[in-house]
């Protein structure tokens, strides 16, 4: 039987190596949630900020809506905030289908999310086209298609960034339990964008 012979040098050298990467990682740890998390937290702070200059404006104003606005549809809007609001169920079983490398059934469970946002969308465009009220029509209208419009922006930027990570998704191994962070962070995302939503519904139909 030949005994292996072990190369000290090679040894060292792949010693060497390994400490090099543990080094790399511990100089450059994976700040891509932080910087996600900020992102947010920047988007948050101009929904915030346009939904103080409405409470403002409806505090200020004598009546509101403004007299001689038409009175708003409210099933068609229900049955939207019911829809995105589902689709951050849908969207959790894609996150917890690739933590279990069932990269199929994230792809199937985000595909469907994606459905639900253009669902959403159509919805919305839908409501545009027959709301009996413009853009400039007062200042309540300004307002709603204000809101409304730059909401709609963020879930199409949604749905464009979950057919992204399916893209993605096409090369095999791209994804699993290990590496999941685009899904991670699509989920996070679009669970912000319905939270956003909800306050919106109630500020602009409900309350």
């Amino acid at each position: 039987m030949q005994i292996p012979v072990i190369d000290p040098a090679t040894t060292a050298l792949n010693y060497h190596n390994a400490e090099q990467v543990e080094a790399h990682g511990e100089e450059h740890p994976d700040h891509r949630m932080l910087g996600l998390l900020v992102f947010l937290g920047a988007e948050g702070m101009i929904f915030f900020g346009m939904f103080a200059a409405y409470l403002i404006y409806r505090a200020m104003a004598p009546v509101w809506p403004p007299e001689g606005t038409p009175t708003r549809e409210l099933l068609l809007p229900a049955i939207n905030t019911l829809i995105l609001i589902s689709s951050s169920f849908v969207i959790h079983n894609a996150d917890t289908a690739i933590k279990k490398n069932d990269v199929a059934g994230m792809r199937n469970w985000l595909l469907l999310t994606a459905a639900m946002g253009a669902v959403f969308l159509f919805g919305q465009v839908y409501e545009y086209t027959h709301l009996e009220f413009g853009l400039t029509t007062n200042l309540y209208a300004s307002c709603f298609y204000v809101l409304t419009a730059f909401h709609g922006l963020h879930v199409t930027l949604g749905v464009v960034l979950m057919m992204g990570v399916l893209w993605r998704a096409r090369t095999e191994g791209h994804y699993s339990s290990e590496h999941h962070f685009g899904i991670e962070a699509t989920e996070i995302y679009w669970h912000f964008v319905d939270v956003i939503w909800i306050v919106l519904f109630l500020l602009l139909y409900i309350l």
